[in-house]
């Protein structure tokens, strides 16, 4: 997103621009119709298939592209992937759409890159949300819906290095808990709460989390720490 200048100088921020991804178009139309009711969202293209999806991205540039999994010619995981991975010429975020039995591409879309995912029967105001969201570089995915998520289809992820992951070495002790507890689905101010700290030094630690272990956000964070063996399925509750 940019912002653009009135005259007197006044400031005002661009329309988030959105990408629309769905071999249905009849489903394509109805989002457009629920986004471009919102004053600060633009709809500046739509596909049919992923490799599609790939070539308008890279065309168009939008902030987030909302990606439908199963698709011809290329799946959504796979789009994400090109979307989102080294070949990327700028920032774009991509929020994937699924039904709720299509769970286990989820996971493999989280890894790929993507900031988080919604379901298609999603209320038009949280379907806003979630895009202003992700366009402002965070995860739409609360984490403690994604760990239910890999709590149900552990079995397709990686086996990790388990907790003596080298990557884990770079983390302070504070900052593993941290990385705990965001896995247990919890919020900042319930992290600090619970570590008798303030809201601040978790944001703080937070940060240094994804720094130090290059991701994207809290949803990869999440990923991260099962694949890591520092959480595990079904094991780890609060």
């Amino acid at each position: 997103m940019s912002d653009s200048t009135l005259e007197g100088g006044t400031r005002i921020a661009a329309p988030i621009r959105v990408l629309l991804v769905d071999d249905q178009p009849l489903l394509r139309t109805g989002f457009r119709m629920i986004l471009e009711s919102e004053p600060d969202i633009a709809v500046v293209g739509e596909a049919g298939d992923g490799e599609k999806a790939v070539q308008e991205s890279r065309a168009l540039q939008p902030d987030v592209v909302l990606m439908d999994i199963r698709m011809p010619r290329m799946d959504g995981v796979e789009a994400a992937r090109h979307i989102t991975g080294a070949e990327r010429a700028s920032q774009v975020k991509v929020l994937v759409l699924t039904t709720f039995d299509l769970d286990e591409y989820v996971v493999e879309a989280l890894r790929a890159g993507a900031s988080g995912f919604l379901l298609k029967d999603v209320p038009p105001e949280e379907l806003a949300t979630a895009i202003r969201i992700v366009a402002r570089g965070d995860a739409v995915v609360a984490p403690g819906v994604t760990r239910r998520l890999l709590d149900r289809f552990a079995g397709n992820l990686p086996v990790g290095g388990g907790p003596s992951d080298p990557l884990l070495t770079q983390l302070t002790e504070r900052e593993r808990e941290v990385l705990r507890q965001m896995s247990r689905g919890m919020s900042n101010a319930e992290i600090a709460a619970e570590l008798f700290v303030s809201e601040t030094t978790v944001k703080t630690h937070v940060g240094n989390v994804l720094a130090k272990l290059k991701l994207r956000d809290r949803v990869q964070a999440v990923v991260y720490a099962y694949e890591s063996g520092l959480v595990r399925p079904g094991v780890d509750e609060r």
